[in-house]
Parts: C-alpha cells; structure tokens; sequence
C-alpha cells in the first residue's frame, strides 16, 4: 500500500567527518559528507580509492578505529534515532539486524576456522534469539535462497573450500539473514568474473526489490553504478564534490572530477590499442591538505580561485544537482 505525503526518509547523514590521528598528523578522511535515502532507494558513492567512501560506510556501521574522532556536528538519523548519540548496547542490536553491510572481500570478512552455516546461525540466534534448529533450517534457506548448490552440504564447510563467487553469496546471506532495512555493499563484485559479477548484482536487486531494502552501493565500477542506483554522489579527498539523480549526473557532468573518471573508463567503440585516458598527478595527502579546491592540482580548468578558496557543495541551476566547483563543465 502507498503511503500518502512525503517519501519518509529511512537514512539521514548530515555533516559526516572523520579524523584519523597518525603519528604524522590528522588524517582527515572523511570531511562535511551530508546525503539522504529513503526505503527502496540505492545511492551509489564513486570515487579513487582513498577518497573516503569505505570509511563513510564504516562511520555508519560504528567499524570506525578506535582512535578515531567524529565531528560534533556529525548527524547519522537511521529512522529519526540518531545512531552517534545511541548507547552501545542499543547501537549493536540495530547493527547487523536493522543495517548490514557486505564487505569488499569474503576471504577476510568470512572467519576461516568456523563453518559458514555456524556464521549464518550466530547472527540469527544473536539477533532473532532463534534456537539452533530454528537457525540451521533458516540457514539453508538463506544459502539455497542466494544461489548456493547443494546449500545442506555447504553448510558445513569453510570459506576456502568455497570459490570466490559463492564466498560472495554466503556473504550475502550473512548480511540478509536478518532481513535489513539498510544494506551497505562494498565493491561486493571486487574479484568476481563478469558473469558472476551480474548474478550477484542481480541477485540482490532481487533481494532488494522483495524487502524493499535501501542500498548504498559503493564501487569503482561506473557503469555498474549507472545501471544500479537511483542517486550517485562522486567523492574526492573525503568530500563529495558533486552528486544529483543517477541519470541526471550521468547526462550533465559538471565537476571536472567526474568527467575525468568518466573518460578514464575504457570503451568497446575505442580502436585497438587506443590509450588508454588516465587522470593526471595525484590525489592530494589527507594530512596535509592544499588550499582551495582539493582538485585543484590536477584540473586542467583551475583557476586563481581554485587554488586559493575551497568551493562549498551547492544546487547548480535550481536543479537537484549538487556541484563544488567555481567552474563547473556543460553550466546551462
């Protein structure tokens, strides 16, 4: 049944930063990062790596080191509870029942001395209180339900005598036993062949679709994000520097960041042997920040300004189309 009125929002992040002290100096890794999902919706974080995406979904998930310091001004509201403020005990039963998450590789997020069938039935009986029949039988289901074979059998055997593709599927059972509201995926495809990559990516847009699940989806990957999400937002140096609808930003890139991981993508259409498009120096060290726009350094349309004042994300044109650049590309 459709509600009437506005879409209710499940996950509000608001001003989202992350320090990392090192023996150098502050690490800021994840700096102002404010962005919406409501239930059913996918938001996809792009970006290189070490621009903060991993590090936002483990400020969500409490994964953060524990050295680690979150702005004061840091609001993470999963169903109007803000989680920052939330006591520990209260934060760990929402945690891997209410919100999961699917880590980049299951060779190291899976235990490798304990069965996968023990590590599906520990979540089940921690979370739903299930006794150990109850857990097992709902165990197998989970694998038979994400496309393991012969889940009876599998469900006494460990993660290396799995192949890398239903690693990924236990994986998934694991942070769907509990049927959450909110799932994280991280490069959940990382190391997987094309064929395995689309059965995965079906499978949980499947899965999504039946609990209507929210989902961010965070990958290098481009053309999986283009064609898996409803929102994107592009990170560089900890912020997100621009970020609008999925087809809206795909049709009107404004951030020269952007465009530039989109020309770095290689294409079928190309030529044999045409060179590859890279992004030229590289991305600026987190302790030590340069003034100005983050992209400066390495944008081919930096300006005095850019070097000199640091632009704030904001609508361009009075669209739902968030850009932080003095000289944004295609500006209508």
């Amino acid at each position: 049944m459709k509600e009437n009125g506005p879409v209710k929002l499940l996950l509000e992040v608001e001003n989202l930063s992350v320090i990392l002290p090192t023996a150098r100096g502050d690490v800021h890794a994840v700096n102002n990062v404010s962005f919406v999902l409501a239930p059913g919706k996918t938001l996809g974080l792009v970006g290189e790596s070490g621009c903060g995406k991993t590090m936002t979904a483990y400020s969500l998930m409490d994964l953060l080191p524990r050295n680690a310091r979150v702005s004061e001004m840091t609001a993470i509201r999963f169903r109007g509870q803000n989680l920052v403020e939330l006591p520990g005990v209260k934060l760990r039963q929402l945690l891997g029942q209410d919100i999961a998450m699917i880590f980049q590789d299951p060779m190291t997020s899976l235990n490798p001395v304990i069965t996968i069938g023990r590590q599906i039935t520990e979540v089940l009986c921690h979370h739903l209180k299930m006794d150990k029949r109850s857990a097992r039988d709902r165990a197998v289901a989970l694998l038979k339900r994400v496309g393991v074979p012969l889940a009876e059998h599998r469900f006494g055997q460990y993660p290396h005598q799995l192949s890398g593709g239903l690693r990924q599927r236990v994986a998934i059972a694991i942070a769907l036993a509990c049927e959450p509201h909110l799932l994280i995926a991280d490069e959940p495809t990382t190391a997987l062949d094309v064929t395995v990559q689309a059965e995965i990516l079906d499978l949980i847009a499947q899965l999504q679709e039946e609990n209507q699940m929210a989902m961010i989806l965070i990958s290098h990957d481009l053309d999986v994000v283009a064609g898996r999400t409803h929102e994107t937002a592009v990170m560089y140096a900890g912020r997100i520097v621009e970020q609008a609808a999925t087809h809206e930003l795909y049709d009107n890139i404004y951030m020269p960041y952007t465009r530039a991981l989109m020309d770095a993508i290689p294409r079928m259409a190309d030529p044999p042997h045409t060179r590859l498009q890279t992004i030229g120096g590289h991305p600026p060290d987190l302790i030590d920040l340069p003034p100005g726009c983050r992209f400066a350094p390495r944008c081919p349309r930096a300006a005095q300004r850019c070097r000199h004042q640091e632009p704030t994300l904001k609508d361009i044109n009075g669209q739902s189309h968030r850009v932080a650049c003095w000289y944004p590309l295609n500006k209508r």
